[in-house]
């Protein structure tokens, strides 16, 4: 079976069906080809949506419309030993006045959500469609090949949007067909049903209103950190860990989220609450460096296939880069075929548009942190080292009490070493 189309885009996910839906509404033909049953059975996601102008602009009632859980009023670092936490809480009213700077969602939901407004602009969604790999007509992307009944889709535009390991663009030879585990992480999510009013109760909030917290430690000396979001009527709680850290501990990233619900504190959270499922994902950690080839003759590479994901310590960020990505690939492929020209100087656009974008902007202004979090102490030591720190300071024991600085000195030379914190805050503050 053949069947040929204006563009074809691989991967239902939110860089995918941004692309699709652009190109629809554009008036091309589409088609938004997806592995899973669904767009976003295969996806997991902590997670917060943060504010996306790309699909304001495309979806003028999109926050209306969207499947959204709350909105983020309260953001927190939580720094945590395996008997006590330490927790610091930004929270502002300009949070809680629309437009809100983010909510939580739900991946199936949302990514089903946003092909289907794809589908019904015009876009042809094919799903339990895998693709094989891409036909080439003198050297340039003329389409895709599937698994599925060996069909063929031709069209002088591809975008692949299918993932951090992503095949198409492998295929097509923008990218290693091997990954760095030094790049990647592994994030993995426990989803637990809690009533409204009890997250409410819990983590101090008012109707709609949500919370975001990265936590720090908790991981047995493997780098990664991990997370709770509250959602409408569950919490989001996780881990994401550097995949080569985990492979060299010899340990599973199920005990160590198990392990994590554990602790003292987060089991206060969760008491009472009903395990729903685990999931697991791969997450792009490289930043700027990991960036493929973005596009060659006939196709463009969007999303986590491309690399667009902010790790910073402090916040994850990929879901807005993916639907910039997408929204910038579509209306690129909008401008090839006025032009009737599909060639990799005519797809220069694409990085063009990234550029001028917060995008590669803020890629490029943070292509220092992955390095950075290679720093095991982050992950151990430095959580034992607030967390002491604290409990010396509000202990109260009949002895005398010592100076805030002579505290402080004490503490960091025990759990860090001086020099070892002066490099780190030098090496930090380089890399932010």
């Amino acid at each position: 079976m053949k069947r040929t189309f204006d563009a074809i885009v691989v991967g239902a996910g939110p860089a995918g069906s941004s692309a699709a839906l652009t190109m629809a509404r554009a008036g091309l033909s589409v088609a938004l080809v997806e592995r899973g049953s669904f767009p976003g059975e295969k996806n997991m996601f902590g997670g917060v949506l943060h504010r996306m102008t790309a699909l304001e602009d495309v979806f003028p009632d999109f926050w209306n419309q969207a499947p959204l859980e709350r909105h983020i009023v309260k953001k927190g670092l939580t720094f945590i030993t395996e008997e006590s936490s330490f927790n610091v809480n930004f929270d502002t009213e300009h949070n809680d006045t629309p437009p809100y700077n983010g909510y939580t969602v739900s991946r199936p939901k949302f990514d089903r959500w946003l092909a289907e407004e794809a589908v019904k602009a015009g876009a042809t969604l094919l799903t339990h469609s895998t693709v094989d790999d891409v036909i080439k007509k003198e050297g340039r992307v003329v389409g895709v090949s599937l698994l599925r009944d060996g069909a063929e889709l031709l069209a002088p535009i591809v975008i692949a949007a299918d993932g951090v390991l992503s095949f198409t663009a492998a295929k097509a030879g923008l990218k290693r067909p091997q990954f760095d585990p030094s790049e990647v992480a592994v994030g993995i999510k426990a989803l637990v049903e809690m009533p409204h009013d009890v997250i409410n109760d819990r983590f101090g909030l008012v109707c709609e209103q949500g919370a975001s917290n990265e936590i720090v430690g908790c991981t047995s000396g493997v780098r990664g950190g991990s997370f709770i979001y509250t959602n409408y009527d569950s919490l989001s709680l996780g881990m994401v860990l550097h995949l080569s850290s985990l492979n060299s501990s010899g340990k599973t990233p199920y005990d160590l989220l198990n392990e994590f619900m554990k602790q003292p504190q987060i089991a206060k959270l969760l008491r009472g609450g009903r395990l729903l499922e685990y999931s697991a994902h791969l997450v792009p950690e490289g930043g700027y460096n990991m960036i493929p080839q973005l596009f060659d003759d006939g196709i463009m590479v969007a999303g986590d296939a491309a690399g667009f994901c902010i790790v910073t310590g402090i916040n994850l960020e990929g879901i807005n880069q993916a639907t910039q990505s997408g929204v910038f690939a579509g209306k690129a492929a909008i401008q090839a075929h006025e032009q009737r020209d599909f060639s990799k100087a005519s797809l220069a656009v694409y990085k063009k548009m990234l550029e001028n974008s917060f995008v590669l902007k803020d890629l490029k202004l943070y292509r220092k942190t992955p390095k950075m979090l290679h720093n095991d102490r982050i992950y151990s030591q430095y959580s034992d080292l607030v967390c002491s720190m604290m409990e010396d300071v509000y202990r109260i024991d009949g002895a005398p009490k010592e100076t805030m600085t002579k505290l402080v000195l004490r503490n960091v030379k025990e759990k860090v070493g001086l020099k070892n914190m002066l490099a780190d805050v030098y090496g930090g503050w380089r890399a932010l």
